[in-house]
């Protein structure tokens, strides 16, 4: 890998990993399109630790909050009945399915679903269903009124995203919606719910990340490092904006960039200018 590949890879994670568009998507699609070449599901997974820890320090308070609660609930009875006690359990739980998924389809999720035509589809086909879900939603429901229902239906929706064009964001986000609740309250969530998953996977492919018997783009760790560092301080202010326009804007400009994205990746594969593997 070069130090362009590794410093743009880096922004394009920072930017889109809390978008409902599908970082790891656009990271295939830029090394294919700009390096022809595939970075490959465990570099993603790695930068993922940059991105998380700009959750980690955005919602600093907020997570200690909880999770000090969560401790002392655990001996404690009378804190049981808190929100905070509740929402450790929420994210717990909600954290199982993206987790048992990715171990069973580890190998599926580092080769067959990188395929450029299946990311191109799921783009386009998720989009609709986003507009679906941003149109049916009534977002009466904050995030005090979550449930462990909504923790798992948003947890089995986060678990989509083990393939490229999901998103992550995109699955929490549709599902909230669907559950009635407000985007502001989906979007908080679905960045608590992420930690967890997202720590883990990226902790276990650090081994891969250098792996050269599988090819592709093989980053230094001088790169990784950089890497994550960029998308760091990138998805730190992809944080900040998203949850200011989610208070004020529907989704239907992810929706159409998600076609539009699709389209042009097909495009592209269908006239040999890019190869879908």
């Amino acid at each position: 890998m070069g130090w362009i590949e590794a410093v743009v890879l880096g922004i394009v994670q920072g930017l889109t990993e809390f978008l409902p568009i599908s970082s790891s998507a656009h990271l295939r699609i830029t090394s294919a399109i700009f390096f022809e070449n595939d970075a490959g599901a465990s570099f993603t997974a790695v930068t993922q630790l940059g991105t998380e820890a700009a959750v980690l320090l955005y919602f600093a308070k907020d997570i200690w909050r909880i999770a000090k609660t969560w401790v002392v609930g655990l001996w404690d009875k009378s804190v049981r009945s808190s929100h905070d006690y509740r929402m450790g359990w929420y994210v717990i739980v909600g954290s199982i399915p993206i987790g048992v998924i990715g171990l069973l389809l580890k190998d599926m999720i580092r080769g067959a679903a990188r395929n450029l035509w299946v990311t191109a589809v799921v783009l386009i086909v998720f989009a609709f269903i986003l507009a679906f879900a941003e149109y049916w939603g009534r977002q009466t429901r904050t995030l005090e009124r979550l449930t462990m229902r909504d923790s798992v239906v948003m947890g089995f929706a986060q678990a989509l995203a083990v393939i490229p064009g999901v998103s992550r964001s995109g699955g929490t986000l549709t599902a909230g919606l669907l559950l009635n609740l407000t985007r502001e309250a989906a979007a908080r969530f679905s960045f608590l719910l992420a930690i967890p998953a997202v720590v883990m996977s990226g902790v276990f492919s650090l081994p891969d990340v250098f792996d050269t018997s599988g090819g592709g783009s093989i980053p230094s760790g001088a790169q990784m490092i950089v890497a994550t560092v960029i998308a760091f301080g990138v998805g730190y202010a992809a944080i900040a904006w998203l949850l200011r326009y989610v208070a004020h804007h529907s989704l239907y400009a992810f929706v159409l960039y998600r076609v539009a994205l699709g389209s042009l990746v097909i495009a592209l594969l269908m006239t040999g200018t890019i190869s879908a593997t």
